[in-house]
């Protein structure tokens, strides 16, 4: 009979050879590591149908299942397509990161989108980083990017 035909409950019955004890002890004295190494190593070797086995076996010694570790079928599949799986944010900050070299246009364009006075608008720019608006949508994010851009400043959402 050979390994592979050797069945799951003829398995659970053998006991530890000799041999096998002897390189539980080498095992032992390995550091965490080597040990990672080595089980990683030992189960790339295996084929599909022993390592079923395996777990299954680790399942009954230690009264576990290894089916909570595995990812809900959804999920996997949004992590393959790259699909972020945090929820998706609703509401954004426009940040002034720079006025750039047209400083003027900005200030213009700042108070254009705040309602802000000159003075408020000029010192809003001269502060910059500095949130320009907050808790916008994103559509609305993204056109008062859009329009600082065009103006000259450097814009991050956040």
């Amino acid at each position: 009979m050979t390994e592979k035909e050797i069945s799951q409950e003829q398995v659970e019955d053998v006991e530890v050879s000799g041999k096998v004890s002897k390189m539980l002890e080498e095992i032992k004295a390995l550091s965490p590591q080597e040990r990672s190494s080595l089980g990683i190593s030992m189960v790339k070797q295996l084929t599909v149908l022993e390592l079923s086995d395996w777990v299954k076996a680790l399942e009954k010694e230690f009264g576990v299942s290894a089916a909570a570790m595995v990812p809900q079928a959804g999920a996997a599949a949004s992590a393959q397509a790259g699909e972020e799986t945090a929820p998706k944010k609703d509401s954004f900050t426009v940040m002034l990161v720079s006025a750039g070299d047209k400083k003027i246009q900005v200030i213009k364009e700042v108070r254009t989108i705040t309602n802000l006075g000159l003075k408020e608008a000029k010192a809003l720019v001269d502060e910059a980083p500095k949130a320009v608006k907050e808790e916008v949508s994103e559509e609305e994010a993204n056109e008062i990017k859009g329009k600082l851009e065009a103006a000259g400043a450097t814009v991050e959402l956040k």
